[in-house]
């Protein structure tokens, strides 16, 4: 397939990011950019504040129209956005396409519900008014991650843009051609400067956080990155969404069905090579089931690498990360009883690995591990699981397999993430939003509750003048 050519971002005076993308499953070229330069990033900035004021005045029925179009524009090109991410993130075709089809949902969902975010009445005198409203915050900058990069921009770009606010968004550095092409979808049904992509590095991404006419900045992927927004936007005063990396835990109960434990274990560790932010980074198992469970695992582990079921990795530098700490691992006394090296085979593959007597103390059972390695520790008993898994400074979900509604529940009660899935890995009725704790993440970062995180509530007492509610109070 051709390489991939896009014009230039506009006039360039500075130096800028040159961003050179290679398909991640075979080494070839997928296409080079040029990052925005710090005036490209100050021209989209000022005329993203100019179009605000007048999206915010368009009625959120219209927005929610417009939304709905650009849902439509997508739909109509969802075969040449899944290739486009395919081929620079090396994600399954059936995946990309999936991702696809939640971007385009999750704009309709907020096409709806955009209309229907309303205020509440207040109890004041009966001769007053006394209500509140939301407004939008103004210009909102979203920072997108590469590992489910159509459905999270949707989701940011369509909370903020049905609220009112204008979006300038930079999508990760690992997918530049699939952010700007989304971008230009969606752009195509909107005002002009309504919607702007801009592509860069970490720099286009720090100037954009830190400039003091941007009012919200949305941001999801790493920890270390989003520590760094924060740090950036209290700069300028931005209020800051983050939902950011994870060390999602597994416990695995006694008396469960071991094969099913496994393939629930082997779903949540191998999908889309491990790479999800909410991807299973490590299992506690408990001794009575250990035995049969890391047996079933390992063939569940061995069958998907014979199968070439694995998605590769998004490109060396990622590969290379997830080696470090397997290595790390064997190390410190961990054994591989499948997989532990990188494939040999052009790409950046790495197999499904499973690493057993594991320690708290490795990289693996620390860290997130974004990768298909599944790190499992033996447990004497549901405590030391419970236990086990809260001791983490992320804090953004976590997996129980029980058959004890009073595990379970002691799960719910006790575990300190967002996200508690009961018996189910990547379960979750849709809509479902949470606060990631610890250095997982700031805020709601999706569902219903994202409509307040763009939007500012502003309180409103209405009476006439000289009227008896002046007299009541007086």
């Amino acid at each position: 397939m051709a390489t991939l050519a896009f014009p230039d971002f506009g006039r360039r005076g500075d130096a800028v990011d040159r961003l050179t993308i290679t398909d991640p499953r075979n080494g070839e070229p997928v296409g080079t950019l040029d990052g925005a330069t710090d005036g490209e990033v100050r021209q989209v900035v000022d005329s993203s504040r100019i179009a605000q004021v007048l999206w915010e005045q368009m009625p959120a029925e219209a927005r929610g129209r417009l939304l709905r179009e650009a849902a439509d524009a997508i739909e109509a090109h969802a075969g040449e956005l899944a290739e486009l991410n395919t081929r620079e993130t090396g994600r399954r075709q059936s995946d990309a396409i999936a991702g696809v089809v939640a971007g385009i949902d999750t704009l309709r969902q907020y096409a709806e519900l955009g209309p229907m975010h309303r205020g509440h009445s207040l109890a004041g005198v009966s001769t007053a008014s006394d209500y509140t409203r939301y407004e939008p915050r103004g210009v909102a900058v979203v920072l997108s991650p590469w590992d489910d990069p159509v459905a999270i921009s949707c989701r940011l770009i369509g909370a903020a843009l049905v609220t009112g606010n204008t979006v300038v968004h930079k999508p990760s550095e690992r997918c530049p051609h699939l952010g700007l092409r989304l971008g230009s979808l969606i752009a195509s049904v909107l005002p002009p400067d309504v919607l702007q992509t801009v592509i860069g590095g970490p720099h286009v991404g720090g100037k954009l956080a830190a400039d003091p006419l941007i009012d919200v900045v949305a941001h999801v992927g790493s920890s270390a990155a989003g520590r760094e927004v924060s740090r950036l936007a209290g700069v300028g005063g931005a209020h800051v969404v983050r939902e950011n990396g994870g060390n999602d835990a597994l416990i695995v109960d006694a008396g469960v069905d071991a094969g099913w434990a496994a393939r629930e274990a082997g779903r949540g560790a191998f999908a889309n090579g491990g790479q999800l932010c909410t991807a299973v980074e490590r299992i506690y198992v408990h001794r009575a089931v250990a035995h049969e469970f890391i047996a079933e695992l390992v063939a569940v582990a061995t069958r998907m690498n014979d199968d070439d079921e694995l998605a590769p990795l998004v490109d060396e530098r990622m590969c290379e990360q997830v080696h470090e700490q397997v290595k790390d691992a064997v190390e410190r006394g961990a054994r591989a009883l499948v997989g532990g090296a990188p494939d040999d085979r052009p790409g950046c593959y790495y197999p499904a690995t499973v690493l057993v007597d594991c320690t708290p103390e490795m990289a693996v059972m620390r860290e997130e591990t974004c990768g298909p390695v599944a790190p499992v520790q033996v447990v004497d008993d549901f405590d030391e699981a419970l236990i086990a898994a809260g001791n983490d400074r992320y804090g953004l979900s976590a997996t129980v397999l029980t058959p004890q509604i009073a595990h379970a529940e002691l799960a719910i009660a006790e575990l300190p993430v967002g996200t508690v899935k009961i018996n189910n890995v990547f379960g979750g009725a849709p809509g479902g939003s949470a606060h990631p704790r610890r250095e997982s993440g700031i805020g709601y970062g999706s569902g219903p509750e994202l409509l307040d995180e763009m939007t500012v509530a502003k309180v409103v007492h209405l009476a006439a003048p000289g009227g008896r509610g002046d007299r009541a109070m007086g």
